[in-house]
């Protein structure tokens, strides 16, 4: 049986180098893993506690499901005004409610070409991953800057080093499963 990895991207703009990088991560898979690529991001409603109760929202009830489905979860994501993105964090913060990412092998990959860059972001998602039980493969969390010239015409990585370190973080990550 196919195993499944979950991919989620902090950015919403469309054909972002984060993008990209889930991109190549889904081709570089091996064949009995599946790429699921999240892309519901923008139509999860605001997060209200109040709202984190049957019946759920139509969008959160997918996002669980998806997560539910899923082997491992891998996050790419910039760091926007030195934070996590809000539409992540509300992401993020709909899971809280739900029991489906506790123990899930979860990591990140931070893109940032900046030696600094999103820094502050992937502690924050650390910590709120920690929060919500994810069981956080630190082997796989990695930092591979990527410039944002590096996708080609299709949305894909094809420098092989870069490639090759992808590909070691992802394997680390489907090794926990």
């Amino acid at each position: 049986m196919a195993r499944t990895l979950l991919l989620i991207c902090g950015s919403l703009r469309s054909g972002s180098t984060n993008e990209a990088l889930l991109r190549t991560v889904a081709e570089l898979l091996p064949e009995d893993v599946a790429a699921d690529a999240y892309d519901g991001m923008a139509r999860l409603p605001h997060f209200n506690p109040d709202d984190d109760q049957d019946p759920l929202p139509a969008d959160v009830v997918e996002l669980r499901d998806r997560i539910a489905s899923a082997d491992a979860i891998l996050f790419s994501t910039p760091e926007y005004a030195g934070a996590m993105p809000g539409s992540l964090k509300n992401l993020l913060d709909w899971t809280v409610g739900g029991v489906e990412i506790s123990d899930k092998p979860t990591a990140w990959i931070n893109i940032s070409a900046s030696p600094a860059g999103a820094t502050a972001t992937h502690e924050s998602l650390t910590t709120v991953l920690r929060y919500t039980g994810a069981k956080l493969v630190e082997d796989a969390c990695v930092r591979i800057p990527i410039h944002r010239d590096a996708a080609d015409s299709h949305g894909v990585i094809g420098d092989p080093e870069i490639r090759f370190r992808i590909q070691a973080a992802v394997t680390t990550l489907l090794a926990s499963v």
